[in-house]
């Protein structure tokens, strides 16, 4: 195998303001290799990925393609040179085809139009080439993110990519689709495509990267081959502690509630046709109830009916005892309920709105714009919770988009913390942020709960549901099987009523 790098970056240095985002960064890419880059949140991984495509403008190094300099104005200089790049959210056209969406701006012309029946056997060749079995004029949107994941893949192979940047691709799929996407990024590799590897996923980064960088507080930690590097030494690479980070992890939730403790939220029959069947659920104060189950098993669902986000259209909810009727998220911040939507970019973040703005929001939405927070109460505010949460960085004025996915998630807790509600319903708060900003979060979840806050904890990864929870509803097909207490609350336990569909232990 060629040992040179196709890309080589030395000494790699971006600022934005005062904030030094890299510091001398080093990363080699090469050919026939998985190249995983590691690191927490706010470590610099998008920065130096986007410092590699052209987005931002390098400060000082170097950077080598093919062992020649090279400094590109944007993405698009990037793709001339080689070296593609499929994001997390897939940056394709949903509507129009799986044809179009390969060839976009590169279509086939005859006579000075579009060659259709020649776009499609050109479609039809690239798709064939990762064995994929697609129908190229089917519409893009009509197939799972997995599978467009794949076509963003595939287009990156049309235009005869030798470096692919793969930045979070597994983050929204499942095992089976995961393993899909793995076949096509071995099946890439072993054709000689260096491929860059960006994602929270130890394990995964385990089974299919060859060698790994780690970056930490935007510096090199260093470059290791993945098979000399065990899993604790890469997690202490990665967050500059020993055992701690773990040990949090691992550390047991509060004390189940007494079952003569008055439910904080109580919910009967409730359910909404086509997305959860009737399920009952009560939260107690100073409880964690877990909602487990496989992708579109109902767990969000659930979790916007609790929340007023979507009608519920059977069923009956009641907070401290009382009878309410919560049609909207407005209806439900009134009751003492807040949530923390699976879907940190579209339903929560203002990436334009400073960290302070956001902290805020919904203090300043329950009062009416009329009834403005004043000015100096928000710096106050901000800065506590910046300070309680470890936000990074630790500036009130920082425009929230330019921050990391952890600290983003932070960003959001705070935005409901601040409100002290009764109910605090949390779907995926830890989903695509690092080790040590997991850690801190669950340690926050624990910790609400022992001040007496009642907790709703989603999550798609078993053993943080299991160690969180004091209670787990177990949901399969969008209806409840199963309500583990207790013992019971295991992921063995879960997984095999997932699997069943239900069990005479309950």
């Amino acid at each position: 195998m060629d040992r040179t790098p196709l890309v080589e970056m030395s000494g790699i240095s971006v600022a934005f303001g005062p904030v030094q985002a890299l510091a001398s960064v080093d990363l080699r890419l090469h050919p026939g290799e998985v190249h995983a880059l590691m690191g927490e949140n706010g470590a610099g991984k998008s920065t130096l990925i986007k410092a590699l495509t052209g987005v931002h403008t390098v400060d000082a190094g170097e950077i080598r393609v093919h062992g020649e300099p090279a400094a590109f104005g944007g993405p698009a200089a990037a793709q001339a040179a080689g070296i593609s790049t499929v994001y997390q959210e897939v940056n394709l056209c949903p509507n129009l085809t799986v044809a179009e969406n390969l060839l976009l701006g590169r279509e086939p012309r005859r006579m000075g139009r579009i060659d259709w029946r020649g776009m499609r056997r050109r479609a039809v060749e690239v798709l064939g080439t990762l064995h994929l079995d697609l129908d190229p004029s089917s519409a893009l949107g009509a197939h799972p993110i997995a599978m467009q994941q794949l076509v963003a893949i595939a287009r990156a192979v049309e235009v005869d990519a030798r470096v692919l940047v793969l930045d979070e691709p597994t983050s929204s799929l499942d095992a089976d689709e995961v393993a899909e996407l793995f076949r096509v990024i071995r099946r890439l590799r072993d054709s000689g495509v260096a491929i860059l590897f960006v994602s929270h996923f130890i394990e995964q980064v385990f089974e299919i990267s060859d060698r790994m960088t780690v970056l930490r507080n935007g510096r090199l930690v260093g470059e290791y081959r993945t098979a000399e590097l065990s899993r604790m030494q890469l997690v202490s690479a990665m967050v500059g502690r020993e055992l701690e980070v773990l040990e949090r992890l691992d550390r047991a939730p509060a004390e189940p509630a007494a079952d003569d403790q008055p439910a904080v939220l109580a919910a009967s029959g409730l359910g909404r046709r086509g997305a959860v069947e009737p399920v009952d659920l009560a939260v107690r104060a100073g409880e964690v109830v877990g909602l487990a189950g496989l992708l579109g098993s109902g767990r969000t669902e659930l979790a916007r009916l609790l929340f007023g986000a979507d009608h519920a259209d059977s069923g009956e909810i009641t907070v401290a005892g009382r009878s309410v009727r919560i049609r909207s998220p407005r209806a439900a911040i009134d009751a003492g309920i807040a949530f923390s939507s699976e879907d940190r970019k579209a339903e929560g973040v203002v990436g334009d709105l400073s960290v302070r703005a956001n902290i805020v929001l919904a203090m300043q939405a329950s009062r009416g714009w009329m009834r403005r927070i004043p000015r100096r109460r928000q710096y106050e505010l901000a800065r506590r919770w910046i300070e309680l949460l470890d936000i990074r960085p630790a500036d009130p004025d920082a425009l929230l988009g330019n921050l990391s996915g952890g600290n983003q998630q932070k960003v959001l807790l705070a935005r409901w913390l601040i409100m002290q509600p009764r109910l605090l319903i949390l779907d995926e708060p830890t989903r695509g942020i690092d080790v040590g900003a997991k850690a801190q979060i669950q340690s926050l979840v624990a910790e609400q709960a022992r001040q007496g806050t009642a907790v709703v904890f989603i999550s798609a990864e078993l053993d943080e549901v299991v160690r969180l929870s004091d209670r787990v509803l177990v949901l399969r097909d969008r209806r409840a099987v199963a309500e583990l207490a207790g013992e019971d609350v295991a992921v063995d336990r879960v997984m095999e009523l997932i699997a069943t569909g239900g069990g005479t232990r309950a």
